[in-house]
């Protein structure tokens, strides 16, 4: 009898020492704020206090990603989700104390109705915007679809504020930008985070392409944060074959969970693929990475990507508020943790990627065709490259914002119809002009230096241009068609293929070993 209820009474009195500790912390505490209420020199801000003080002081105890949303930011995170919101479809940000326009959405009541990058938003809805802050603006433009919405815009070289009347609508924010060809017979394909339609439009855009005529892929999950683990299993096994395990995870009260390639690639789907990652790549895109990569299915080419392993479980709480939990880590097909070390180091170190060079050397895998990778430090590409940093003129010229506001100037100049021909490049008449335009906002260079970047600042010219002009997609593909890393993936392709070739040849030898059997 002692035997059975010996351990069942030490757990209880166990549990009830426990309640006895959490009661007496949570009194301490309460006694805390109010003597905060009653005697602190300004006056306490109770949603600060516990929801951007207690709470998220509480969780950074156990881990750097656990997170509490207050409800602006967990509207914000199930919109991220949901990868839709209702509004006018643009992105705003700050300017001298103003509201800025940075981006209006293609196919967005904004777009369609000719606001511009650069414009500035004087009124919404009769509302003046002056000390209000972008995510304050931002707000006023969200709205139920089919709402009519007013804004007042001052634009360069336009005297009074241009009237705009819009009407909201639903703005779909893609994760996969549009496909299209780097050069016969090689794709590229950029996914930019993980929602719910992620595998949907990936889909499309190979559909789009023809899949059946990629002889090479180059996909881009660079500065991907990730996003739903679904998803990324969706992604990685579309090039997978059915069946084949994209990642694992398992916690302190969960047992491991296998996920596997639902469908997996067919005929056509077979061709070589390099994944194109950088220290930023995190999460689900390290799943994609790395499940490609232990599959012998993808060459991976980049910097260390973050290192983001850990299963972040979202508890929906009262008041529109919710709970980003850590409940367990991933680790790829071949049994390497994603996660990287953050027990020696500061949160600010960890997430400004001090240690992203690390390998855990205990944490030793084979891919599928016996390459040895190592775990615990995010995903090791198979070949290493890191673009060139910008140097000291460059970085002078971004810092000072010399492309972003010369912009509505050139345009201004020009009659204010933000057009220009398909092609267009700057003539030297214009590079004058924006030489002359750098000069007056006190931008610090040498007449050589000048000289000496002259194709970079055309490139650059070129693409914040082209946003107005046609749209940030058109900007963003004469980015992509220049950009050393891609170029870089481009000349990896044959390694792609001769990795792909290899382990086909050795899943062949190993059938036919156990057949001998």
């Amino acid at each position: 009898m002692g035997g059975v209820f010996g351990p069942a009474t030490e757990v209880a009195n166990a549990a009830t020492a426990s309640e006895d500790d959490v009661s007496s912390t949570l009194k301490t505490f309460s006694k805390v704020y109010s003597a905060l209420e009653d005697n602190a020199a300004s006056k306490v801000d109770p949603d600060k206090a516990i929801y951007n003080g207690a709470i998220p002081g509480m969780l950074r105890t156990l881990d750097p990603h656990s997170n509490f949303f207050d409800p602006r930011t967990f509207a914000l995170l199930k919109e991220d989700q949901r990868g839709h919101y209702y509004g006018v479809g643009m992105s705003v940000g700050p300017k001298n104390n103003r509201t800025q326009v940075l981006e209006p959405f293609t196919g967005s009541p904004a777009y369609k109705a000719g606001i511009r990058r650069g414009d500035i938003i004087a009124e919404v809805n009769d509302k003046k915007t002056d000390g209000l802050t972008t995510s304050e603006v931002a707000d006023l433009l969200k709205g139920p679809r089919g709402t009519p919405v007013q804004l007042k815009i001052e634009r360069q070289g336009v005297e009074r504020p241009l009237p705009f009347n819009l009407i909201r609508d639903e703005i779909s924010r893609k994760s996969v930008g549009d496909g299209f060809w780097l050069k016969p017979g090689i794709a590229y394909l950029d996914v930019n985070s993980f929602n719910e339609n992620t595998s949907h439009e990936m889909e499309d855009e190979l559909k789009k392409l023809g899949e059946q005529n990629i002889r090479g892929l180059v996909l881009d999950l660079r500065g991907n944060p990730g996003g739903l683990l679904n998803e990324g299993v969706e992604v990685a096994g579309h090039f997978l074959k059915k069946g084949e395990v994209v990642v694992k995870h398992r916690g302190r009260s969960t047992p491991e969970r296998p996920y596997q390639a639902r469908r997996g690639g067919g005929a056509g789907k077979d061709y070589p693929i390099v994944v194109v990652v950088d220290r930023s790549s995190a999460s689900a895109a390290e799943i994609v990475a790395g499940a490609l990569q232990d599959h012998d299915r993808g060459w991976v080419l980049g910097e260390n990507t973050f290192g983001k392993g850990l299963v972040q479980t979202v508890f929906p709480m009262s008041e529109n508020t919710g709970l980003a939990l850590t409940t367990a880590h991933y680790y790829t097909p071949s049994g390497r943790l994603i996660q990287r070390d953050y027990s020696n180091i500061s949160f600010v170190e960890y997430y400004y990627h001090k240690n992203l060079e690390t390998k855990n050397t205990a944490d030793v895998k084979m891919t599928d065709s016996g390459r040895t990778v190592y775990g615990g430090g995010g995903i090791s590409p198979d070949e290493k490259f890191a673009p060139p940093k910008y140097d000291k003129f460059q970085i002078e010229l971004l810092r000072k914002g010399i492309f972003f506001n010369f912009a509505p100037k050139f345009f201004a100049a020009r009659g204010n119809d933000g057009k220009l021909p398909q092609g267009w490049v700057p003539d030297n008449e214009t590079l004058n002009d924006l030489h002359k335009f750098a000069l007056d906002n006190k931008a610090e260079f040498t007449e050589g230096e000048w000289a000496e970047h002259n194709d970079w600042i055309k490139q650059a010219l070129r693409q914040e241009l082209y946003i107005t002009a046609f749209s940030k997609e058109a900007s963003d593909r004469v980015g992509i068609e220049n950009d050393p890393t891609v170029l870089k993936a481009i000349e990896a392709m044959p390694k792609a293929k001769q990795l792909l070739e290899s382990a086909k040849k050795m899943i062949v030898q190993r059938t036919e070993q156990l057949n001998g059997r």
